[in-house]
């Protein structure tokens, strides 16, 4: 796995943690915000054909 990959990976390990707290806070703008960077972490990820196991949120 390269390095793109791996952080790209981590990066969205890392926003579903986010959003799955700001969820049980009930913080309603900020799970907009994590929903949106989510979003576009796996669109980042379509286009270069990195594969996203099953999102955990």
């Amino acid at each position: 796995m390269d390095a793109f990959t791996a952080g790209l990976l981590q990066r969205i390990r890392a926003t579903e943690s986010d959003l799955t707290r700001a969820r049980e806070t009930g913080d309603d703008f900020l799970v907009e915000v994590e929903q949106g960077e989510l979003d576009d972490l796996h669109r980042l990820a379509a286009e270069h054909g990195v594969e996203v196991s099953a999102s955990r949120v």
